[in-house]
């Protein structure tokens, strides 16, 4: 335990009535803990009905649990006690785009950023303008060949789904990496995961298994699985915790299929780094 949050626990537990909640919520939720931060911020709201900070917190540990519909509840609460709560607004977007509904995103986020959202709020907002670009289809499968960044889209469903494409040096060729304040931090990703493939395929010689086909594992906020592609490159796909491994392990087949198909046809069109 952090010293911030017991120092946080202490203070809520000499005076329940404490606005502290807020902030211990947060770092519990962005820790993973989403049952104990639940706990609390229902509690917080419990006692402060009309707080639209605390009916946020509820929106977004909920969203970290899957549960959309209660997230849109508390943020429509937010609205109606703040129509301007950049939180509210840049959440309703996120809830719409991951339903398919990009017009109705695009016009949440555009109200945020004109009360002056974050650089997150912008980010967020020129990837769901550009999920609406043109699209075309390969192998009797549509493929974002003009923006590389929509490559998976119509394959990601699910909130909290993402998928990446590097290469050898971990530059990014597809995808986004989303997390979940809504900033493609791909490139970041990519950074860290240079050379990832020769890393595990001197691990697979060690230990005398044969060559890797794809690796998945559990962290506080997320499930995620890798996989190598042609050129020594890799595929990531992420997706809430609460994703059973099956589902995502299906997903990244599903990615891993049209990555090579799209490599296929940049090559053959003579290169296509994003």
């Amino acid at each position: 335990m952090s010293d911030e949050i017991r120092r946080w626990s202490e203070e809520l537990a000499r005076d329940p009535g404490s606005l502290v909640f807020l902030q211990l919520g947060e770092s519990l939720r962005r820790q993973g803990q989403l049952d104990i931060a639940l706990r609390i911020a229902a509690r917080g709201l419990e006692r402060h009905p009309r707080n639209a900070d605390a009916h946020d917190l509820v929106a977004r540990i909920a969203v970290d649990r899957g549960e959309l519909a209660s997230a849109m509840a508390e943020w429509e609460a937010v609205l109606r006690l703040d129509p301007n709560h950049l939180g509210a607004l840049k959440g309703i977007g996120f809830v719409r785009f991951q339903e398919g509904r990009p017009a109705d995103a695009e016009g949440y986020l555009t109200r945020a950023a004109a009360l002056g959202g974050a650089a997150d709020v912008q980010v967020a907002l020129e990837h769901v303008r550009r999920s609406s670009a043109p699209i075309r289809a390969i192998d009797d499968e549509t493929v974002a060949v003009t923006d590389p960044q929509r490559l998976f889209a119509d394959l990601l469903r699910d909130v909290g789904q993402t998928a990446l494409l590097l290469d050898a040096q971990g530059c990014v060729l597809g995808g986004m990496y989303v997390d979940a304040d809504g900033v493609d931090v791909g490139q970041e990703i990519g950074a860290h995961l240079s050379g990832i493939s020769d890393e595990v395929r001197r691990a697979m010689r060690r230990l005398d298994v044969g060559s890797w086909r794809s690796i998945v594992f559990e962290t506080q906020l997320a499930v995620v699985a890798m996989s190598p592609t042609a050129e020594d490159g890799v595929l990531v796909v992420a997706a809430a915790k609460t994703t059973p491994l099956g589902s995502l392990k299906r997903l990244l087949e599903r990615c891993l299929e049209r990555a090579a198909r799209w490599l296929a046809h940049t090559s053959r069109a003579g290169g296509g780094n994003a």
